[in-house]
């Protein structure tokens, strides 16, 4: 029997200010079944109103946070937290978080998690009319609207717990698309799958772009941390990224005053499309992988931002459906997907932990079985259709 329990539901005016479930609540489940799920709402300060809800399925925990779009606040694994110490104190609530201010750069004052959706009208830089008037700020809306109705559930049979979100990305006179959320732990694994669907409620075509902006800062990125990719080809955004993408796969110690650098990947899959990328650290005994579908998340940024730990030591692993420029750029290009009346579109996201020089040995041999005997193309400069600069 699939257990489940509604903690927000807008159209029927349900709301569950805190819950705490675990093997208890489920009769006859298996003694050795471990889980944990638990939601309160945070006080004081730019936290203040945010609900979070904490998913432990006996070998890893995670932080979901619905009044930010599902995004993935934190995770831990043992000793590993995963995530990065953004000088942004969160989870910010949106009310804080003015998207258009300081020239369209106000997202910037919410982003401090681990994953956070980049989308959906629009996932790259600010945007601006030929008269200067801004029309898309950056990274867009998805990640500071809160969800209007959220669900969490045991189901004993596949052995894991989830929780499901809805959050509506609408206005009139122009898109109305629905992010369906659910993440998915299965007990006992150190791992968690994002299963997303995105639907146009209009009557008339809509347009999509999605982007999973995941960071990692210390202690798993550090000097010498590496990013293996079966990787096709590798083209630096800007000029200044074009100065380190000879090591692009390379990470160095945090460092003051630090300028980011952008990569973009064109990754290679098996045949079904999967593939997978793994960051790991300097002794090789610890990393992260993220593994997802190329037919659905056709493109990958880089980005390098190792600044001091004060500042925001930080590289984000970012797949898409897109790259991360600006939304005019890129429809130009043919990378903003259209959605008929009613269409659907599912992505899926899968983050899987490492704690063990065997266990990232074994995603090394994964991830060169992908790439085969291609060599990875590395471009000098940034490309035509690839980048603006």
């Amino acid at each position: 029997m699939h257990h489940k329990w509604l903690l927000t539901d807008i159209d029927s005016d349900v709301y569950v200010d805190a819950m705490d479930i675990g093997p208890r609540d489920v009769p006859g489940i298996d003694a050795k079944s471990r889980f944990a799920i638990r939601k309160h709402r945070l006080r004081g300060g730019l936290c203040d109103g945010v609900d979070v809800v904490e998913l432990d399925s006996g070998a890893m925990r995670c932080t979901v946070v619905p009044t930010r779009g599902m995004g993935l606040w934190r995770a831990q694994v043992g000793d590993l937290r995963l995530g990065w110490q953004s000088p942004v104190r969160g989870p910010v609530h949106p009310k804080f978080v003015n998207l258009y201010e300081d020239g369209g750069l106000g997202w910037l004052d919410g982003f401090d998690e681990l994953m956070c959706r980049c989308g959906l009208e629009s996932n790259g830089g600010p945007v601006y009319d030929e008269q200067g008037r801004l029309l898309y700020a950056l990274h867009g809306r998805i990640a500071n609207s809160p969800a209007h109705l959220v669900a969490a559930a045991f189901d004993p049979e596949q052995r894991e717990i989830s929780l499901m979100g809805q959050v509506d990305e609408t206005r009139l006179f122009h898109n109305k698309l629905r992010l369906t959320s659910t993440v998915i732990m299965p007990l006992g694994e150190p791992r968690l799958k994002i299963v997303d669907t995105v639907t146009n409620l209009s009557a008339e075509p809509g347009e999509l772009q999605l982007l999973y902006h995941t960071n990692f800062g210390s202690p798993l990125l550090e000097s010498g941390s590496k990013l293996l990719a079966p990787a096709k080809m590798v083209i630096p955004q800007t000029s200044r990224a074009a100065e380190g993408v000879a090591e692009w796969d390379v990470y160095g110690p945090p460092e003051s005053g630090y300028s980011e650098m952008v990569n973009f990947l064109e990754l290679l899959g098996d045949g079904n499309g999967n593939t997978e990328v793994l960051l790991k650290n300097a002794r090789s005994d610890t990393g992260v992988s993220l593994l997802f579908n190329t037919r659905q998340l056709p493109t990958f940024t880089q980005w390098k931002s190792t600044q001091a730990i004060e500042d925001g030591y930080v590289t984000g692993l970012e797949p898409g459906v897109n790259l991360s420029n600006p939304r005019t750029f890129e429809k130009a290009q043919g990378r903003v997907i259209e959605l008929a009346g009613g269409e659907s579109r599912s992505f899926e996201l899968e983050i899987a932990v490492h704690t063990t020089s065997v266990a990232v040995s074994a995603t090394e041999k994964r991830i060169a079985s992908l790439r085969g005997n291609v060599e990875a193309k590395i471009y000098p400069s940034p490309q035509s259709g690839w980048s603006p600069t």
